[in-house]
């Protein structure tokens, strides 16, 4: 530990030797609409298609490889962010999947990437045209380059049949009707349906080998555990598996026998560290390509000598970046590649595996790359919890800084099972860095990738344990001479929201301010409000909060609400919400809001009207962040950037809500149980 400081030190010190004078970066560099990205070889690599604005909307483009993308027509004219796009087989179509303002009610849509348009962009056929039903993808045929494997939840909201999808007439065929809690469906490399999971009521997942319409029972793992099949060996006689059922901490990757239940294990972490990370299979061959685990940096381990010598290639090329490839044809000959660093504007080029030709495509954010110079390094760091437990976290400091007696923003992630904080660029870590601030980034208990026992460490330690991982990270920056102990703000979105509100109200005198992003306010209507498509999970949602039908489940929720410590919270709150979030509902907020105008306290919402679970919009994106640094600005005295476009600040007027108007009303479902403070 000391010697990661030891390091930090030197960094600082050569930054600070630098004297040099960071200017305010516009927050349209960070949150703005970057000018090309997401870029996709066709499946034979004679275009290119990438996502670039189209009327203030991200939207797919397409041109021929050897064009300019100047050159480059527009596909979509989506007035909504995509969820994601790609090419089918025999590049025909391009398809993609939204939703509607945020609600996460997805569905299929296919474009002719060759149609012309008169004016405008070629149209759009939406493959599934139904109202209220969240679509699945769970095979992109080889064989039949025309068919999809899809889920629908129209017959029942909760489960999704299995559906074949003809993507050139939109026709569909239901080929499993879901009466039995089936969650995932898997495909050989043959395509046939060799394996569903089912999950009953107490959260355990149990694998059913398909043998013809027979359903057999072949592995299961309790609440507590995972598993899934990434891939099929070369001849279809046994699956990959990762798992860490039973004894095993750290998830390993095994081959299965379905037929015999035989398991052999292939590898896990040779550092013994993290989980198993990506299993990455060569679509031709069926051979493993490599493998890799992510613990401070992802690590890969290479399995196939020419991609190895290729990946190494390109590491010559780019010294001190990070490499992934992104994009190829089907047949490995050509590449799209990504090239990054924590404090690097990434750049995308193309590049030739037979010939080592490498061209470079575009710059996501090319204005970026102009001052990438005034970009902050991450570092890993490590702490100690209150009960001793190591977490592990990235530290963030301003450029030029002397690193002591900072003022801090602690940045929550989400999730809160599964999801970490990474190493890379951060937009949000670089505007807050910019701005003055020191950033931490703790991976609390219950993050995933270190192992089963400190993911499920978070298990109702809501509020509890998983907040000191975080307090005493704030603690140990104190303690360490970085953090003014004065000029602290603690900010996240999704679970971050909530840790933001139960730091605010469970250690009040820590923060100076918090900054909520679309966070739980109050554990029972969360959970009475989830979407009826998390049926499968809510044994798992229960083991990580409480109970609600159980007298010792209610206790625990009530404490780790933080609705119900609104009178412990004595500094200032900037709440952030998403009207259509299906996850965390607008009446979280609201809740809140209300309780603490009720109580005098100081709060600012935020509330837009086309946005879910998090802000897509670069307008929103762009208002909400100018009036946080405008919040930050004003408690803890970082810098902000007081100009915003026109179109912004007209935004974030709208975007404003006046407290006082601000109303709840309990469902019939949730008024008799505890809903208020």
């Amino acid at each position: 530990m000391k010697k990661i400081f030891y390091v930090l030190l030197l960094i600082i010190g050569f930054q600070a030797a630098q004297a040099q004078e960071v200017p305010l970066l516009d927050r349209s560099l960070f949150f703005g609409n970057p000018e090309i990205s997401g870029g996709k070889l066709s499946p034979d690599g004679k275009w290119i298609s990438f996502l670039k604005e189209y009327e203030g909307i991200m939207n797919i483009w397409v041109k021929r490889t050897d064009e300019p993308f100047e050159k480059a027509r527009p596909l979509t004219d989506s007035k909504r962010p995509l969820n994601g796009y790609f090419w089918a087989e025999d590049g025909k179509y391009i398809l993609y999947v939204k939703d509607k303002n945020g609600d996460e009610n997805m569905n299929i849509f296919a474009v002719d990437p060759i149609a012309k348009a008169a004016k405008g962009v070629p149209e759009s056929r939406n493959l599934t045209p139904l109202n209220e039903i969240t679509a699945q993808i769970y095979m992109v045929s080889k064989k039949d380059p025309d068919l999809l494997m899809i889920g629908l939840n129209n017959r029942d909201k909760a489960w999704h049949d299995l559906y074949s999808l003809k993507i050139s007439t939109g026709a569909l065929k239901k080929i499993f009707e879901n009466t039995d809690r089936i969650t995932t469906y898997n495909f050989d490399w043959d395509e046939k349906l060799r394996v569903l999971a089912k999950t009953d009521s107490k959260g355990t997942t149990q694998f059913l080998y398909k043998d013809g319409d027979k359903l057999t029972p072949i592995y299961e793992t309790m609440v507590t555990e995972e598993a899934y099949i990434p891939s099929w060996n070369e001849d279809n006689s046994k699956f990959y598996l990762v798992t860490n059922k039973g004894d095993l901490d750290k998830s390993t990757l095994f081959l299965m026998d379905p037929k015999t239940k035989q398991t052999t294990k292939v590898e896990s972490d040779p550092k013994g560290k993290v989980d198993f990370g990506r299993l990455l299979v060569d679509r031709n061959t069926r051979k493993i390509i490599s493998t890799s685990y992510t613990g401070d940096k992802t690590e890969n381990y290479w399995k196939d000598k020419t991609w190895e010598s290729n990946y190494k290639f390109l590491q010559s090329k780019f010294p001190g970046r990070e490499v992934d490839f992104s994009s190829s044809t089907n047949d490995y000959s050509k590449f799209l590649i990504s090239v990054w660093g924590d404090k690097y504007a990434s750049e995308a080029y193309f590049f030739d595996a037979k010939t080592k030709e490498l061209i470079f495509q575009y710059t996501p954010r090319a204005e970026l790359k102009k001052v990438e110079k005034y970009l902050a390094a991450m570092t890993p760091i490590t702490y100690k919890s209150s009960d001793g437990l190591e977490i592990p976290a990235y530290l963030t400091l301003p450029v030029g800084s002397a690193g002591k007696n900072v003022p801090v923003v602690v940045l929550v992630h989400g999730g809160p099972k599964g999801p970490r904080d990474m190493w890379g660029y951060n937009s949000t870590v670089q505007f807050l860095a910019n701005r003055g601030y020191a950033v931490l980034q703790p991976n609390f208990r219950a993050s995933g990738g270190y192992g089963k026992k400190f993911q499920n460490g978070g298990d109702l330690q809501w509020g509890k344990l998983m907040q000191d991982d975080i307090t005493w990270g704030v603690k140990y920056l104190i303690d360490q001479g970085v953090a003014d102990k004065n000029k602290v703000v603690i900010m996240g979105g999704s679970y971050g929201g909530y840790a933001t509100l139960a730091g605010m109200a469970f250690t009040p005198d820590l923060y100076a301010a918090g900054v909520d992003i679309v966070g739980p306010s109050n554990l029972f209507t969360l959970l009475d409000s989830v979407p009826p498509y998390w049926e499968s999970i809510r044994a798992y949602l229960y083991g990580m909060v409480g109970d609600p039908k159980t007298e010792e489940g209610k206790k625990l929720m009530h404490e780790a609400s933080p609705l119900f410590s609104v009178d412990k919270i004595n500094k200032p709150l900037l709440i952030i919400q998403g009207a259509n979030d299906p996850r965390v509902k607008q009446a979280e907020a609201d809740q809140i809001v209300i309780a603490l105008r009720n109580k005098g306290k100081k709060v600012n919402y935020i509330l837009a009207d086309d946005e879910g679970h998090g802000f897509r919009k670069p307008v929103n994106s762009m208002a909400m962040y100018a009036e946080t640094e405008k919040f930050l600005a004003e408690v803890i005295g970082g810098r902000y950037q007081k100009e915003m476009p026109e179109n912004v600040a007209k935004r974030l007027k709208e975007m404003t809500v006046d407290i006082k108007t601000v109303t709840y009303q309990p469902s019939e479902k949730v008024k008799t149980k505890e809903v208020s403070p």
